[in-house]
């Protein structure tokens, strides 16, 4: 798998995409040369660089559109929600224009599975705020290719204006109204007749849960949103006896106790007092430097090599995923990894800190 890389695209359009403004659509074009190293499946995001002040700041942002989209139309649409301070989203929002020019990486990320024409099944998803960019993308192509699948969404935000996407989604509930299930919850307004109001908690979700949704009529989850609404869904559907590999989650904002954990693929005396050496497996060439005591790993391929791939920094996009295959490390995050990703060595560099005097990495690996 080719390690992915910044291209520049042309923007085509920046649309509102919520009533109240509070976010955008950007439509891209990919030239036809460019529609292999965009080739993604629904669920994944790309990285924005965008040079300010004489830095590069990177934001993460997942796809809207559908796989189909990229190969007949050449394009990419992704959802930006516009947070006040925003240094992106805020641009994007107030100056970038059709005909301006975006570094966009590669797709990347495990939030999704690849669907087939074969299957029948009922797939879930509980997305809060813009959560919801990638469950559209999940939603329109399970639809469009899965022909005896359905689905059902239940969406939370604050009020209805501050919703995304809300005709794109009625557009596609009205395409397949047998086949779509859509539930807006709002926690400031009244809900409509039979529907709980509030935030997206536990109790909320027992209560559609026992009113609209058993758990166990559902094959496959999908759970995006803010840490603490994923882990108390994620709880709920564990109270249910759901199968943990049955649920797929993505985080938009890290937050609660950090998971730590530990990489040891090669033994050796945990120390994470001394001085390390890095050692940088990238396209196909070696680069060994020295980190100094409590740094990233991430802090030494950046000097090293500045065309390696990450963005948040926070441990949530996985942009940033290598694997250890010498020494060990530790993680104070690792939201973007699943126990199966630690258990083969995988870590996010952005969160992994030597404790062994020599560690090893690969990014061709992955």
């Amino acid at each position: 798998m080719a390690r992915p890389r910044f291209h520049r695209v042309r923007v085509e359009s920046v649309t509102p995409v919520a009533a109240d403004g509070s976010a955008v659509e950007v439509t891209c074009l990919v030239p036809d040369e460019l529609t292999g190293a965009f080739a993604f499946t629904p669920g994944q995001h790309v990285t924005v660089r965008l040079p300010v002040d004489g830095r590069q700041i990177r934001r993460s942002y997942s796809l809207c559109s559908t796989p189909r989209e990229l190969v007949s139309r050449g394009r990419l649409r992704l959802g930006v929600r516009v947070v006040p301070g925003g240094v992106f989203s805020t641009y994007a929002a107030g100056e970038l224009a059709p005909g301006d020019r975006l570094e966009l990486l590669s797709p990347v990320g495990t939030f999704g599975v690849r669907f087939d024409p074969a299957r029948r099944r009922h797939y879930a998803a509980v997305a809060a705020g813009s959560g919801i960019t990638p469950v559209l993308s999940l939603v329109a192509t399970a639809l469009e290719t899965e022909p005896g699948s359905r689905f059902t969404v239940l969406y939370g935000n604050r009020a209805a204006d501050s919703a995304m996407f809300t005709d794109e989604l009625g557009d596609l509930k009205d395409r397949h109204p047998r086949r779509l299930h859509l539930v807006h919850l709002f926690s400031r307004e009244q809900p409509r007749v039979g529907l709980p109001r509030g935030r997206l908690d536990r109790a909320t979700l027992e209560g559609l849960f026992s009113r609209l949704l058993p758990p166990a009529e559902v094959d496959e989850w999908f759970v995006c949103g803010p840490a603490g609404m994923v882990d108390e869904t994620r709880a709920a559907l564990a109270g249910h006896g759901v199968d943990p590999a049955a649920i797929h989650t993505e985080l938009f904002h890290p937050g609660g106790p950090a998971r730590e954990s530990r990489t040891d693929p090669a033994g050796g005396a945990a120390s994470g007092a001394e001085a390390s050496e890095v050692s940088v497996v990238m396209d196909g060439r070696v680069t060994s430097v020295p980190l100094e005591p409590g740094r990233t790993v991430l802090d030494a391929v950046i000097a090293a090599r500045p065309d390696v791939p990450y963005s948040c920094q926070t441990g949530v996009c996985g942009t940033c995923r290598a694997r250890v295959v010498e020494g060990r490390v530790r993680m104070a995050r690792t939201w973007a990894l699943s126990e199966q990703d630690r258990a083969a060595g995988d870590i996010l560099t952005c969160q992994a800190v030597p404790l062994t005097a020599r560690v090893r990495i690969d990014f061709d690996v992955l």
